[in-house]
């Protein structure tokens, strides 16, 4: 039976409400990432936990190695000992502008270009080439020739350039004959590098290009 106070004010006391703070924890099935040393420790809180080894890891994961790049200066001495790179390079993007820039500090300049839309590699960066502008319909189809892309910049550079960088974004949809004409560039023009970015990896990687292209 309420208490006749509480009748008259037209409502029973409620029972006394004890609020604690709510301890927030992680759900059973979410998983759990655990790093220990070289050892990676990944469980789904469901049975045993698998053990994942993780390659690679160096002195440049715990000190800042997304800028401090220690492969810089073997980076350079691959450029210029093959002269034609595949890249791969992390998805978020980025990283590639380090090692562009310290090519940049080396005293070479830069084409840089699209693989899709290229056309064939070989008449466009070293041919003069037809160019047919979109005509909407309306104007009669025209064709207008270009000069050989690698070429006209080789002409146009400083006397204090050491060369041209031809980089080469999206390189994973060309072919592998195209690849293989991108490697053989720098011994056609010797004054050429060439980089192509053929792909994505957890970090940033090359290999010469003619091994990607499958050339001897």
């Amino acid at each position: 039976m309420p208490p006749l106070a509480s009748m008259l004010n037209g409502a029973a006391l409620a029972p006394s409400l004890h609020l604690h703070p709510r301890r927030l924890r992680p759900p059973t099935s979410a998983a759990t990432l655990q790093v220990i040393g070289r050892r990676t420790r990944f469980g789904t809180g469901k049975g045993r936990a698998a053990t994942v080894r993780c390659e690679g890891i160096g002195i440049g994961d715990f000190i800042g190695g997304d800028l401090l790049k220690f492969d810089l200066g073997q980076w350079l001495s691959d450029v210029e000992e093959h002269k034609a790179l595949a890249i791969y390079s992390p998805h978020e993007g980025g990283y590639e502008g380090r090692y562009l820039n310290r090519l940049r500090y080396q005293g070479y300049y830069f084409l840089d270009l699209s693989a899709r839309g290229l056309g064939d590699p070989e008449t466009t960066l070293t041919k003069i080439h037809p160019v047919c502008p979109a005509h909407l319909g309306k104007q009669p189809i025209a064709r207008w020739y270009f000069p050989p892309e690698v070429d006209y910049r080789l002409d146009a550079l400083p006397p204090n350039a050491k060369g041209l960088v031809v980089w080469i974004i999206e390189a994973k949809v060309l072919s592998k004959a195209e690849l293989q004409f991108l490697a053989l560039l720098p011994t056609l023009r010797p004054k050429v590098r060439v980089i192509a970015e053929c792909g994505n990896w957890r970090k940033f990687m090359w290999k010469p290009l003619k091994e990607i292209a499958g050339g001897a």
